[in-house]
């Protein structure tokens, strides 16, 4: 049964969207969703190949926060996890791969033959990356006041909880995670490491989905970042969050989709209302006030309160509409930083690729991956790229750093299909080309492929700019800096508007902790 009113309506299935959408039913509240696709999941999905074998088109590992899984009871919603052990591999020219095991002790014998001295401190570097990933995950379940403005009290009680988890961390390791987030992601690995080989494998993991280079200020932040979100390097991580639900080192079994499946499951479970193929075409606003949402067939649907879970350009500048926000927070939010350079490459093959299992990357240096990120700057395709490889059975999924979203022939939007379309075989081409080096089967092995270049990312996927976090992580762009300065909490300048979205604080990648957040604010 349809109806066009509704406690609260959320805009976007995807994971942090269902996330809040869940919780909020589970309170008792009518939720409906509201989702531009005829499946839910965003980019958090899996797909499959004409033979029905399974690739995850974006994100090829995640997991959310296990205080959510917890919390929604989400394996009894369909979530299902196996414990696995899979390695980090760093590819080299002469077959020498650098083998990084979850295993501490594992791991340090693979790193003896490219340095002995760095075997030594591995113990100590994944030390101080799970304590540096645990402050961090307590930052992001944190609720970032409005600074420098509307600071209240309440708000306040959240940074104090925080300053006493990062005093509790002890004395060393607080000074050393805030010396890190500023820092170069080389700066960092130079402290500990000697090897080139070991730090370009690691620097890898700090520039992942950034459009950054590891020689950025800033890439200390998104090394941690992204050690927490994975649980470690390869993916299949559990993450190192609080709560229970941790199962030690976990993959979702039936790719990454299954968690958006499980969690549509839960808000069905709890009264909630999803509606798929219902594309929001406009946020009805009068005087700052929010009232519902006009879909693209005329519909009109009001609420309480709207809650958008897609990022905030695409909500305020194409949804809500300019002339309904105050100009100078217009021009903030058209400053926002997306910068999308991921193309991804799926491989169906025979089976016969000659790829190991685990996360493999190619990143033989860290001038090599600053390189790679150096053609992205001018708007071009790095012909020497960073990448970074899975199986799926038969399936290889290859990222592919670093394909800018506005190219130098093609910078103007309307150019962007047209150069997009010529582009698309070069990034193919040059993803076969370098893995190829270290896999002489592999072209030979492929059946079929799909690839995804960063306007896929956000035509199909609604990713604007093909930024896979709804904005940079940056310095400038994150904690109570994110999407914007005096814009943290969720809240919007128009009443009963909220954003849940990974592009608010505790989002990027796949932990569920931004829809998880907005339930501090939203009551």
């Amino acid at each position: 049964m349809t109806t066009n009113r509704c406690d609260i309506l959320i805009i976007g299935a995807g994971h942090n969207g269902l996330v809040a959408a869940a919780y909020l039913a589970k309170r008792g509240k009518k939720v409906i969703v509201l989702e531009r696709r005829p499946i839910v999941g965003g980019s958090v999905v899996t797909e499959t190949f004409d033979d029905g074998s399974a690739y995850d088109p974006v994100w090829t590992g995640g997991m959310l926060r296990p205080d959510i899984v917890k919390d929604l009871k989400l394996a009894s919603h369909g979530l299902r996890v196996d414990s696995v052990r899979k390695a980090f591999i760093s590819l080299q020219a002469d077959s020498n791969h650098l083998v990084l095991d979850p295993d501490p002790a594992t791991a340090a014998e693979a790193i003896k033959p490219f340095s002995e001295k760095d075997a030594a401190r591995w113990g100590d570097f994944v030390r101080f990356m799970n304590k540096a990933a645990y402050i961090l995950d307590v930052a992001y379940d944190t609720l970032m006041p409005r600074l420098p403005r509307d600071f209240s009290l309440r708000e306040g009680y959240g940074l104090l909880e925080l300053g006493l988890e990062l005093r509790l961390a002890g004395r060393k390791d607080m000074l050393n995670f805030i010396r890190a987030l500023p820092m170069t992601a080389q700066e960092l690995l130079e402290e500990y490491f000697e090897s080139e080989v070991l730090k370009a494998a690691l620097a890898s993991l700090a520039i992942h989905a950034h459009t950054l280079g590891p020689m950025e200020a800033g890439t200390g932040y998104t090394l941690i970042h992204n050690w927490l979100n994975r649980g470690g390097l390869a993916h299949a991580p559990s993450p190192i969050g609080r709560g229970d639900g941790g199962e030690g080192e976990v993959q979702v079994v039936g790719g990454i989709g299954a968690i958006t499946q499980a969690l549509a499951n839960a808000v069905k479970s709890f009264g909630g209302e999803i509606r798929t193929e219902a594309e929001v075409s406009r946020i009805q606003v009068d005087t700052y006030t929010c009232k519902g949402v006009v879909l693209s067939n005329g519909e009109e649907i009001f609420a309480d309160a709207v809650v958008s879970a897609v990022d905030p350009k695409r909500t305020f500048l194409e949804l809500v509409g300019a002339p309904n926000l105050p100009p100078e927070f217009v021009w903030k939010v058209q400053s926002i930083k997306m910068r999308g350079s991921v193309a991804k490459v799926h491989l169906l093959t025979d089976g016969n690729h000659g790829l190991p299992d685990g996360t493999l990357v190619v990143a033989p240096s860290i001038k090599y991956l600053e390189k790679a990120y150096d053609a992205a700057k001018y708007g071009e395709i790095s012909e020497k790229p960073y990448l970074e490889v899975t199986t799926m059975g038969k399936v290889v999924s290859i990222h592919f750093q670093f394909a800018p979203y506005h190219l130098k022939h093609g910078t103007l939007r309307q150019n962007s299909g047209q150069a997009w379309g010529v582009e698309r075989e070069t990034v193919e081409n040059l993803a076969l080309n370098t893995l190829s080096e270290y896999f002489p089967n592999l072209k030979s092995s492929i059946v079929n492929r799909k690839s995804i270049t960063p306007l896929d990312l956000e035509q199909t996927y609604g990713l604007t700019e093909g930024d896979l976090n709804h904005g940079q992580l940056m310095l400038d762009q994150f904690l109570f800096m994110r999407p914007i300065p005096g814009w943290s909490n969720h809240k919007t300048p128009i009443d009963n508007l909220y954003l849940c979205g990974s592009g608010v604080h505790g989002g990027g990648g796949v932990s569920g902790a931004a829809g998880r957040n907005l339930l501090k604010v939203l009551k």
